[in-house]
């Protein structure tokens, strides 16, 4: 096979590395640049490139969906849960203050701790009730979503 010779120049720091990379593999310099530029020349090589790039933007797109959609759910359950609190919840008496904020207390640490379980099991709210309402147009699954169905239900809350 003939071969073109060519003379070029490099930064000093990239001729110290061709060295370091051409002793290490036991190769020589002319063969590690010959694959350089038959990797960066090669259409295949770009196309390849491209396209794993494309395939991690739409995984992005999709999971930044999926995060937008959840936070959506997460947002209106608070409002309603603050709506329908707001509307049913009655002024306290003064003599009656200390006592409903020990049982809040008492309420908030139950909640806690149902929360906890509930994380610790791999049990998603969102998830269940993405699960009941079923799958929107371009929903895929979420992989741990199989795990929380065959999990029984029976935790009277949270």
């Amino acid at each position: 096979m003939t071969r073109a010779r060519l003379n070029i120049f490099v930064e000093p720091e990239h001729a110290r590395r061709l060295e370091d990379l051409s002793l290490h593999r036991g190769v020589s310099k002319s063969s590690v640049i010959a694959a350089a530029l038959a990797s960066f020349l090669s259409p295949d090589a770009t196309d390849q490139r491209e396209a794993a790039t494309v395939k991690r933007l739409d995984r992005l797109s999709r999971q930044f969906e999926r995060l937008e959609r959840d936070q959506a759910i997460l947002i209106e359950t608070v409002a309603l849960y603050l709506r329908h609190y707001l509307t049913v919840a009655l002024p306290v008496p003064e003599q009656q203050q200390e006592a409903l904020r020990a049982q809040g207390r008492a309420r908030y640490a139950q909640f806690i701790e149902q929360l906890a379980r509930h994380i610790q099991r791999g049990r998603s709210l969102v998830r269940e009730i993405h699960e009941e309402i079923g799958p929107l147009d371009g929903d895929v699954p979420a992989p741990s979503a199989a795990v929380s169905a065959q999990e029984p239900g029976g935790e009277g809350g949270a």
